[in-house]
């Protein structure tokens, strides 16, 4: 048998992908409680994701935006690691506010961000050993957050993948209306 390695890339990325998750769910927690989540998007669903980053320009206004939408069209698979807001107890002060149940709503629990940094950490050191491309992009998590597809989850971030002859998500040149077509 010959297998061209063109034609086994995407599943080998898939594969990857689901060690990736694995790594971000055993990466260590505050207090050992896991409050972290974790999809995979692929197919479709990238175009679907892309698609709400370019609406999302017309409400914030922040351009990088189109760039990392039309970026994402070059992933095979995107790992979305998100944590729930639960304070842990701690009375850490780190929030902020000295004790946790002086936190308001709006700030984060900074034991929550910790552990989702670590699952992320975790995550592409586990994709740099399968020798797949990545990049941490907070406005692809930003977009899922506001399509509701990682649930509760207050802090998300996503990584795309790829698996090809250069990493498609470095040395990316902004994309505004004006431009989006002159640039290849």
């Amino acid at each position: 048998m010959i297998i061209d390695e063109r034609n086994s890339r995407n599943e080998h990325v898939i594969n990857a992908a689901k060690h990736i998750m694995t790594a971000a769910r055993t990466a260590p927690k505050g207090k050992g409680i896991d409050i972290i989540e974790i999809i995979l998007i692929t197919g479709n669903d990238i175009k679907i994701l892309s698609e709400k980053m370019i609406a999302m320009v017309q409400d914030h206004g922040m351009k990088f935006f189109l760039r990392d939408a039309e970026n994402i069209l070059n992933a095979e698979a995107i790992v979305v690691i998100g944590t729930k807001d639960q304070p842990q107890g701690l009375n850490c002060g780190y929030c902020g506010f000295a004790k946790c149940v002086d936190r308001t709503k709006d700030v984060p629990c900074a034991i929550n961000v910790t552990d989702v940094g670590i699952a992320i950490g975790s995550a592409c050191s586990t994709a740099m050993d399968m020798k797949v491309d990545t990049r941490v992009m907070f406005s692809v998590g930003l977009a899922v957050k506001e399509m509701g597809w990682l649930g509760s989850c207050s802090q998300i971030f996503a990584i795309p993948l790829s698996a090809s002859s250069k990493n498609p998500f470095f040395d990316r040149k902004p994309k505004t209306p004006e431009n989006k077509n002159d640039q290849k």
